[in-house]
């Protein structure tokens, strides 16, 4: 199966903060340096939409089934994420989607501290682990 981008790029975006923005337009002039074709929903999914969210939702189903891979920036103030992470989840689920992180060490951090406070569970900590089994197989980096 041909994919219409190669990375899906899940991040924030209402709520990303200008150095978000800045680290993410930079992360897809890199990947578009390397020749491939990411989807950076900021600048390529229209935001303006009349079904308060609704559409939008449903694009991001759409680009992330056309997609070999997500490459993720997590920021867990961005309900939006939720809502393409769940949507990544099941094409991992599906199709064996390589979901892959961004800035792994932030999420690390992150890892770290829930751990002290005997949290034994987190998107963060999934979010990890579907880092690793990506890693072990990607083409797509």
């Amino acid at each position: 199966m041909g994919f219409k981008y190669d990375v899906y790029m899940l991040c924030p975006v209402r709520k990303a903060t200008e150095e978000e923005k800045s680290f993410l337009e930079e992360y897809k002039k890199e990947l578009e340096s390397k020749g491939l074709r990411p989807h950076y929903p900021a600048t390529d999914t229209i935001q303006k939409d009349e079904t308060k969210g609704y559409r939008i939702c449903m694009d991001h189903c759409k680009e992330i089934d056309e997609s070999e891979t997500v490459h993720v920036y997590w920021n867990g103030g961005s309900t939006g994420s939720y809502v393409d992470l769940g949507t990544s989840l099941f094409e991992h689920y599906k199709r064996g989607l390589d979901i892959i992180l961004m800035k792994r060490d932030l999420i690390e951090k992150i890892v770290k501290q829930q751990e002290k406070e005997n949290i034994t569970k987190s998107y963060e900590m999934v979010l990890l682990h579907l880092d690793d089994i990506a890693n072990s197989r990607t083409r797509i980096r």
